[in-house]
């Protein structure tokens, strides 16, 4: 199976175990580290086979561990239930923290803050990116105010509480910009495999893997609009190499915005045109359809709060504790006990609820205000155009997919369509559209 590819891990053991101690030590808060193996089977769908949850040790030689699999009969069946709820409680935690916060809000805003401090407003990068900077520092000074805070929702709904942050800066010690791509997120991750035969260098190893095959169609329209636009005005890369200003926003947002990881190796060097295309790509791809896929689906999917807690309040029990009596007279009563508190999943709802809300005033990938005024070169208006052509045709491309009944996680009776990365949408929630910018 491990030499088809056909078996797959979700692992949030070491992001939780190092925190569990303290976590489980909150008041209404119990969680485990979790690793998850699904297989993929036959028909494409992935299949979870086995829950792994692990709790600090308890002694010089022990380790808490327990291995959970499919429901062989009723008892099992709540067993794996409650393995499911803590499984989705972790993912809920190092999605919000680490994947949201951290990867698109957080690790970008450097960019952003060095962008108008070092570029003027005439400059060609400035332009270029100004539509995928729209009100991102806005939406991070509101996010430190009411959602990241001290008591702030995150730490009142998800499962790490008070050591939330903690989680997040811990993930950031081994987070890289060379790894943002996605190209390199998926080979990173297992999912893909370098190929260069293949349009954007990389193979997926799952052909039914909707955000990668979906995202790779729109990270090669970035590209290309990117490669166009900087060739237009670096046709040599010693002029790159001379242009102060250019420099001097790249240097600041290594040096003084990520000046934990100023020293890193792996940092890529702005040197050449490509390089230059690399850098503008990643950030336009997380500023935009990144943050998308992670954003905008978190009602949807999250909003029934028994389909996906965002924290547990019981642990498992087992044969022998004073719980287990409990659990095997009402299950159903010790599962809904397990779950968030009424007040904790209201308020989680309302918060995912404007989370994943389109504003009437969204602007949306491929699209720009007042396209044929932003720059003055006729040529690049052009190149832009082909780009928005290109996003229309992605977005009819997804459509076919999503009705195309071979594939099994996009497609079939109470599948969700997976339009995370449909550019386009109307205001609202609707579980899709990518918008510019990081503006929520």
């Amino acid at each position: 199976a491990l030499d088809e590819n056909k078996l797959y891990i979700v692992d949030y053991h070491d992001v939780y175990l190092p925190f569990l101690d303290r976590i489980n030590a909150l008041d209404g808060r119990k969680a485990y580290a979790t690793r998850t193996i699904y297989f993929l089977t036959p028909t494409g769908a992935l299949k979870p086979i086995a829950i792994e949850l692990t709790l600090p040790n308890t002694g010089p030689s022990s380790r808490s561990k327990r291995v959970l699999t499919p429901a062989v009969d009723a008892t099992t069946n709540w067993m794996w239930m409650l393995a499911k709820a803590h499984v989705s409680a972790n993912d809920a935690g190092v999605h919000q923290l680490i994947h949201h916060w951290l990867r698109t809000h957080a690790t970008l805003e450097p960019f952003i803050l060095a962008a108008h401090r070092q570029l003027s407003a005439m400059h060609p990068i400035f332009k270029l990116l100004d539509p995928h900077m729209r009100y991102t520092l806005e939406i991070n000074a509101l996010a430190r105010q009411s959602l990241i805070s001290a008591d702030g929702v995150i730490e009142s709904c998800f499962t790490p509480g008070r050591y939330a942050m903690e989680i997040s800066a811990s993930a950031y010690k081994t987070w890289r910009f060379d790894h943002q791509s996605l190209p390199a997120d998926l080979v990173q991750r297992g999912m893909a495999v370098p190929d260069p035969t293949q349009p954007h260098g990389v193979k997926l190893v799952m052909e039914d893997y909707p955000y990668g095959s979906d995202g790779l169609l729109i990270w090669g329209a970035i590209e290309n609009w990117v490669r166009t636009y900087v060739h237009h005005y670096y046709p040599d890369s010693s002029v790159i190499r001379k242009d102060r200003e250019l420099q001097a926003w790249y240097w600041e947002s290594i040096n003084v915005g990520h000046a934990d990881l100023r020293h890193e190796t792996w940092w890529p060097l702005l040197s050449t045109a490509d390089d230059l295309v690399s850098i503008l790509s990643t950030l336009i791809w997380l500023a935009s359809a990144q943050h998308a896929a992670l954003n905008f689906a978190q009602y949807p999917y999250g909003g029934y709060v028994p389909n996906r807690p965002p924290l547990m309040r019981r642990l498992i029990p087992e044969e022998g504790d004073p719980e287990y009596a409990n659990f095997i007279s009402d299950p159903q009563k010790f599962f809904l006990s397990a779950l968030p508190s009424v007040l904790e999943a209201t308020k989680y709802m309302a918060v995912v609820d404007t989370l994943s809300t389109h504003s009437p005033d969204e602007e949306y990938l491929g699209e720009r205000q007042q396209p044929s005024t932003w720059s003055g070169d006729a040529d690049v208006v052009e190149a832009f155009y082909k780009f928005s052509a290109e996003i229309r045709e992605i977005e009819k491309e997804i459509d076919r997919r999503n009705s195309d009944p071979n594939l099994k996680h996009r497609c079939g009776a109470g599948v969700l369509p997976y339009e995370l990365l449909v550019p386009s949408s109307d205001p609202g929630i609707t579980c899709r559209g990518v918008p510019n910018s990081i503006s929520i």
